[in-house]
């Protein structure tokens, strides 16, 4: 107990000294978002990932730690629909529901928001990009199973870059629309492989990896997320005004659901070395914020041993879904100060709307 009051009275003097500092420096609005969303990553998958990394993530760097508190319009626990919802319009919704309110009604959503006040906009994930945190940025649908549906909002959405799976929504659908014209219309370059999205190096560019969902990082999608990553910073970084970004560890999730910790590992890890190569760009760029946080935690995982030299982590769950615990939210650069604290899962569209400084919700949803 004496150890644990010694560090919490650490933590809040270096907040305390960070926030009183002199007014010249104090951070001044950053240039470009990036929110990092580890679906289904709670405290404890956070730590298995550490564990496994001999007691070491790239996470550590965060500046400023909060939580959240995740609960839905119509359930205390959130599944990612409503959970990224929350995030993206700032508003609470019901279970299943992408990018509308309560009462279903849609909302623009921070990246369409961002979009209409000139900045570019992107996001990356290791799931369909009609799945239903990356579907929350650009989609307006009462339920998260309407992936055709979405697909069709993407098109009305002027999102400068996307890559992850999801191919089959745009050119395999039940109306027989070929998505893929429209999307050349729109003037984004298509590309279908790792390969040909890293060849991609200005303009707008709608990547697929998949037809429906990539596997999982040692199933063969590797470093993907890396190199999506870096691609769509350096694409989006070409706009002076700034970018919002959102990128998507979508796999945590799925081995939670698995009560899989092999999974749920190696997919934290993975998440991490993204965080850690966001980190650097951030730290070089110096107007870059990056926030990383998670819809909920799935599985009720809870590490009940393990050696932080060999990496072992032994765990157990209390369910294959999700649960009701705050979770937690990182943050990095300039603004990131406003992160810390205890806050509903609303707010982070809020503090990131306060942070590139748009005070109205000019878009159309």
């Amino acid at each position: 107990m004496k150890k644990l009051l010694t560090v919490a009275a650490f933590l809040v003097t270096g907040v305390s000294a960070y926030s009183q500092a002199p007014a010249s420096a104090q951070p001044k609005h950053p240039k470009n978002v990036i929110l990092m969303i580890g679906d289904g990553m709670g405290v404890a998958q956070i730590y298995a990932g550490m564990v496994a990394s001999k007691n070491t993530l790239n996470l550590e760097r965060s500046q400023f730690i909060g939580f959240h508190k995740n609960q839905s319009a119509d359930s205390f626990v959130t599944d990612s629909a409503a959970g990224a919802t929350a995030f993206s319009i700032g508003k609470k919704a019901k279970n299943g529901a992408i990018g509308v309110d309560a009462q279903d009604r849609p909302q623009p959503t921070i990246l369409e928001i961002a979009g209409t006040h000139g900045f570019s906009t992107g996001l990356v994930a290791t799931c369909s990009v009609t799945h239903a945190t990356p579907a929350s940025f650009v989609g307006h649908q009462p339920k998260r199973s309407l992936m055709d549906e979405i697909a069709l909002d993407l098109l009305k959405t002027d999102v400068d870059v996307f890559i992850g799976g999801g191919r089959s929504n745009f050119n395999q659908r039940k109306d027989g629309l070929n998505l893929m014209d429209s999307l050349k219309t729109k003037g984004y370059q298509i590309a279908n492989s790792m390969a040909e999205v890293e060849q991609i190096t200005s303009g707008k560019l709608a990547g697929f990896l998949a037809d429906k969902e990539q596997p999982r990082f040692s199933k063969g999608r590797g470093d993907e997320l890396s190199r999506s990553s870096k691609t769509a910073i350096n694409l989006l970084n070409q706009n002076e005004k700034g970018f919002f970004l959102m990128i998507e560890g979508s796999q945590i999730d799925w081995g939670g659901h698995a009560n899989d910790t092999e999974y749920i590992v190696e997919e934290m890890k993975d998440f991490d070395k993204v965080i850690g190569e966001v980190f650097d760009f951030a730290a070089k760029d110096g107007n870059t914020l990056v926030i990383i946080t998670a819809d909920h935690e799935t599985g009720g995982l809870s590490i009940n041993g393990g050696n932080t030299e060999t990496g072992e982590v032994q765990a157990s769950y209390t369910t294959k879904g999700h649960t009701g615990v705050m979770i937690p939210v990182l943050a990095f650069g300039p603004g990131a100060e406003a992160f810390s604290g205890f806050y509903e899962n609303t707010a982070i569209f809020d503090k990131m709307m306060d942070a590139l400084k748009l005070s109205d919700r000019k878009a159309k949803p």
